[in-house]
């Protein structure tokens, strides 16, 4: 998902048939907001329709011009993704800084100590490493706990102790930048069912100086067992980038093809003197730049056509989340028509009278949220299941392993169902069968898919339709080798949770090149209370290359 990659779970509608509806509506929404606000913010941006000749004897729309020269002159960044981490980048970059409260007292007393020997200077110019040192938490980034720490003090006590940050809107040392995202912003969120709820405890789900809580108040609504539904989440994120006036930044419909480097001497004689002349610059970086950074892509129309664009910029970070590509399993048989990789096929189908009660079974593949989801959904319509998962029932690794029962009842459920229900000691739970340690070996034509077990035994089962649930990728179709160099194992794709994109823990700028940035779960950050700190990272080695960081 997008991204962070959002983390869902489900709460089952008395009417499942009545969400394709709950989801037109909020699309609809979301059209409305992107006329309402997109528009205005691309006029704000000074954008040319007009395309210039460059070197390539290629025609390019620019997407900035400055006033006092012609070419297309480099922007300072560009970020591609407009999810939570791309939006906290926008916010950040826009002059928006954090301060400690001087009347502020943190649970942590060696952080207190700390903040209380600088507090005229921004968090963003102090030494992130000296800050977050010995900080311990649920995210492998420290200045992710950093920043979340300075946010939500004592959360992870259950406690509800106030940020100890002031924020003030120093126009001065903004950045100029771009964010591009093929939604509204908010990025995978608006490709949720509305329904569907969080695994995260709502209050995480804010962003910077505008708690979900509060806005959620103002819309008189409150959370589910202390969890929001994707709905809120998208809107509160779109309502963030009106609230803080950063929609002038923002490009939605737009979709990324290739960014790479190029030398800058290849634009043209203007750009290249813009280079090389800081005092004129918008990015007056102390070191004369040799290369930047195309990327390319096209911008949907209105009517539904493609309009392709060319940008040139200094940095460009990486927030593209992994929502984009489903994980295959790679075996025989897995691109027939009735195996599908979304949740969504099994809703779509429920609604078109395509399965139903007397249908042969529905085969869920994985052992995730998302797995359970389907489960959780088929139950609710009485549609039979099988459940594949590679393994043990009792493995600590499971995440229902790792979930309160009291916050989670529903996966607690499903996780019950896993256990009593296998095909080898029936239990008390109807059209449902589990297969833990288990895997498909096959999908015939025929519809019968070919499973076998730990110990080599395979038997076959007929099936209505496959859901392949076993997590999604990063799409980094646009980068050179899909990005897999950039890996911290530099022959294997780029994956959330086992070879993120290798990067400086303090600035998030990619080790193997520099100019480019990753947040969020390109650089093994999930969950969006954690995405802010790379986003505060990522700032904060930004405005050094400025010059903003005041000494």
């Amino acid at each position: 998902m997008a991204t962070a990659a959002p983390n869902l779970a489900s709460t089952v509608p008395v009417q499942p048939l009545s969400r394709p509806a709950a989801r037109l509506r909020h699309f609809a929404w979301q059209h409305t907001w992107i006329r309402e606000n997109f528009c205005k913010a691309s006029l704000s941006y000074h954008v040319d329709s007009r395309a210039e000749m460059l070197p390539d004897r290629k025609m390019y729309p620019l997407l900035t011009r400055p006033s006092h020269r012609s070419g297309p002159k480099p922007l300072p960044v560009v970020i591609i993704g407009n999810g939570p981490s791309g939006i906290c980048l926008s916010y950040l970059l826009s002059g928006y800084t954090p301060y400690f409260k001087r009347e502020s007292l943190h649970p942590n007393p060696i952080l207190q100590k700390k903040l209380e020997e600088a507090p005229e200077v921004s968090i963003l110019d102090q030494d992130l490493d000296y800050l977050s040192e010995g900080l311990q938490g649920r995210s492998d980034s420290p200045v992710a706990l950093l920043f979340d720490a300075l946010q939500r003090p004592d959360t992870d006590w259950g406690g509800t102790a106030e940020s100890v940050l002031r924020w003030r809107h120093e126009p001065s040392r903004a950045i100029p930048h771009l964010v591009l995202g093929r939604n509204a912003p908010g990025g995978a969120w608006h490709s949720i069912e509305g329904s569907m709820v969080t695994l995260s405890r709502g209050e995480w789900m804010g962003l910077p100086d505008l708690p979900f809580k509060e806005w959620l108040k103002q819309k008189r609504r409150g959370l589910r067992n202390n969890r929001a539904t994707a709905e809120d989440i998208a809107q509160y994120y779109q309502h963030y980038v009106v609230k803080k006036g950063l929609q002038k930044n923002f490009r939605c419909g737009t979709v990324v093809t290739s960014v790479r480097k190029v030398s800058a001497g290849s634009i043209s004689s203007h750009t290249q003197r813009d280079l090389q002349e800081n005092s004129g610059s918008l990015w007056n970086s102390s070191e004369q730049s040799t290369e930047i950074f195309q990327v390319d892509g096209f911008f949907k129309t209105v009517e539904g056509d493609k309009e392709p664009f060319s940008i040139y910029a200094e940095n460009v970070v990486l927030a593209t989340g992994t929502y984009d590509s489903p994980t295959w399993l790679g075996v025989k048989g897995e691109n027939l028509s009735y195996v599908h990789h979304q949740l969504s096929a099994l809703e779509e189908a429920v609604k078109n009278n395509s399965i139903g009660i007397m249908s042969d079974p529905v085969l869920v593949v994985g052992a995730g949220l998302t797995a359970a989801d389907a489960i959780l959904f088929a139950h609710h319509c009485n549609i039979p299941v099988i459940h594949v998962f590679r393994r043990r029932v009792s493995d600590p690794g499971l995440i229902f392993n790792q979930l309160p029962k009291m916050m989670y009842p529903e996966y607690h459920k499903v996780h019950q169902m896993m256990k009593e229900q296998t095909a080898a000691c029936a239990g008390p739970y109807e059209c449902y069968i589990s297969l833990p340690e288990h895997h498909v070996l096959s999908f015939g034509k025929d519809r019968k898919c070919i499973i076998q077990d730990k110990n080599g035994c395979q038997k076959a089962y007929k099936i209505s339709m496959a859901l392949v649930l076993t997590g999604s990728n990063p799409n980094l179709s646009f980068l050179p080798n899909n990005g897999i160099d950039l890996a911290m194992a530099s022959d294997q794709p780029v994956n959330p949770k086992r070879n993120p994109i290798d990067v400086d823990p303090f600035s998030h700028e990619c080790t193997q090149e520099k100019g480019l940035y990753a947040l969020g779960p390109l650089a093994g950050d999930n969950f969006v209370r954690f995405v802010q700190g790379g986003a505060l990272a990522a700032a904060s080695s930004l405005l050094r290359k400025a010059n903003k960081n005041p000494p």
